[in-house]
């Protein structure tokens, strides 16, 4: 499906070439580390969280912050993974990533219900991941409280969502792409940009 995350060599394109490393495996830590400290003071501790992490990108991420909290707090978080794919309004039904997939890969241990539910994902770009994943998310129940959590907002929203937690904010083009892993985050940039947008 249409994502943030790093193509290498995009279609009609004469691939990329890396622009500049932006994090390393340190500075994801330390990142790793501010975010579930801000998760904790702004819920006031650990009770009543989830996290879950959107496929495919924010799994690692919400794992990583389950393990700080808990290492923090000594309390375990509630922590899966959400599939947006049936919700996505940006996927041509024709696409490969699409085609052939089960109808929902989602890993939930618990009910949301009631629930503070803090959604992450590596990079928000358009939106449309998130809102995609705000349709998931209300088809299966009514959460107390959703947020968003991210390691990277390289910006250019096509819809009116803004996340709670950023480990940084990434000003970028629309040729640019953006890797992020738990060990590195750089931007690459098209070789040979064609004017195309890349979405979500």
């Amino acid at each position: 499906m249409p994502s943030e995350k790093l193509r290498l060599v995009p279609s009609g394109t004469g691939g990329l070439t890396l622009k500049a490393q932006i994090l390393s495996k340190p500075d994801i830590e330390r990142a790793v580390t501010r975010i579930a400290h801000e998760i904790l003071e702004r819920n006031r501790g650990p009770e009543n969280l989830m996290l879950l992490g959107l496929l495919r990108g924010g799994e690692w991420l919400a794992a990583s912050l389950a393990k700080r909290i808990e290492a923090l707090e000594g309390v375990a978080i509630p922590q899966g993974t959400l599939d947006v794919t049936a919700f996505r309004d940006d996927a041509p039904r024709d696409d490969p990533d699409v085609i052939g997939l089960p109808s929902d890969r989602s890993n939930i241990p618990i009910s949301p219900q009631g629930r503070v539910v803090i959604l992450v994902d590596d990079v928000i770009f358009t939106g449309r991941t998130v809102r995609a994943a705000l349709d998931s998310l209300l088809s299966r129940a009514r959460a107390s409280k959703v947020q968003l959590a991210v390691m990277v907002d390289r910006g250019h929203r096509e819809v009116p969502i803004r996340p709670d937690y950023v480990g940084k904010n990434l000003p970028t083009s629309h040729n640019e792409y953006v890797e992020v892993t738990p060990e590195v985050v750089r931007i690459y940039q098209e070789a040979h940009p064609e004017g195309s947008s890349h979405g979500e």
